[in-house]
């Protein structure tokens, strides 16, 4: 997988002329910039998608595909493409375009540690490369419109399992677990996290794990393994493996009915999962995956640190 990484990555870099690498590269002890990730509309650090050239854009998603399963990569390439989709509802005023995505590098393979990030509206992927190992949080996706319809069938939901598997938790559990589960009647506007760079101490609610029947409990770690999946198969097995399965939460927040706001996070030690589906009449989904003490690579750059200070 480090190879595949590496390799793509290589590969990106060679697409690139003088100019566009200047822009594309920034030094791998650049804290801020690692740290510093949005989910909002806007223009970022590095190279814009939309400027590439057919080659130097499927490179991009080579890129992205060297990390992702090919769930994840499908999800992402809807992602973007619905910024046309929402351009033409708004009328275009904002001048939305699936072009406005960045891909910004910190360092180089060969020099470990070395990252990369591909960020726009609704889409931030943060790969950090150290110590043999690999950190890809926060993961972050969403959708606008997060449904569309024909006639009342869904013709398109990017996020759809995001959704449908938290639901079939929520209607699985008994009257007493999903009493404690729902925690308020009326959800946040957003991810109560935001893009802060640290997780912070968001307290558990909801229901814990050991007060779910067995039924539920699989369909829990179902929904937290769905989020890991994101990754591709060693990736994710390596995350899933370092979770405490047995001091998971999960929370609920505003209507159990479709088609109305709602929100829900998974906790663990160093878990978080957020979703919530509010704006624009409950038609409007943002998702994230964090880790407590390793978001942005900071648990595998804390490791080589210790290592070459100790050299």
């Amino acid at each position: 997988m480090l190879h595949e990484i590496a390799e793509a990555t290589r590969d990106f870099l060679g697409t690139l002329d003088e100019g566009l690498r200047a822009a594309a590269v920034r030094p791998a002890t650049d804290d801020d910039l690692r740290r510093r990730w949005a989910y909002t509309p806007g223009s970022r650090p590095g190279v814009r998608y939309g400027d590439l050239d057919r080659g130097q854009r499927k490179a991009v998603h080579r890129l992205l595909a060297s990390v992702l399963s090919p769930h994840a990569y499908a999800q992402v390439t809807a992602v973007m493409a619905l910024e046309d989709v929402l351009d033409d509802r708004e009328g275009g005023h904002r001048d939305r375009h699936q072009g406005d995505y960045w891909a910004v590098l910190l360092g180089e393979p060969g020099d470990e540690p070395y990252g990369w990030r591909v960020e726009g509206h609704h889409l931030s992927v943060s790969v950090v490369v150290a110590e043999g190992r690999v950190s890809a949080t926060p993961f972050f996706l969403g959708a606008n419109p997060a449904r569309t319809s024909y006639r009342g069938r869904t013709v398109s939901q990017p996020l759809r399992l995001e959704e449908e598997l938290a639901r079939e938790l929520l209607d699985r559990m008994g009257r007493t677990a999903r009493g404690l589960a729902v925690v308020a009647d009326t959800p946040p506007p957003d991810l109560r996290t935001g893009n802060s760079p640290r997780v912070g101490d968001v307290e558990p609610a909801g229901v814990a794990v050991g007060q779910l029947d067995r039924g539920s409990r699989e369909l829990l770690v179902g929904l937290v393994r769905y989020y890991l999946d994101r990754l591709t198969g060693d990736l994710a097995d390596e995350e899933f493996d370092a979770l405490d399965l047995d001091r998971l939460h999960f929370a609920w927040e505003g209507s159990a009915r479709r088609g109305e706001g709602h929100y829900y996070r998974v906790q663990g030690p160093e878990l978080l999962i957020e979703y919530d589906n509010t704006a624009n009449d409950a038609n409007h989904a943002h998702s994230v995956w964090r880790r407590r003490s390793g978001d942005f690579g900071e648990d595998l750059l804390a490791a080589h640190r210790a290592a070459v200070g100790h050299g």
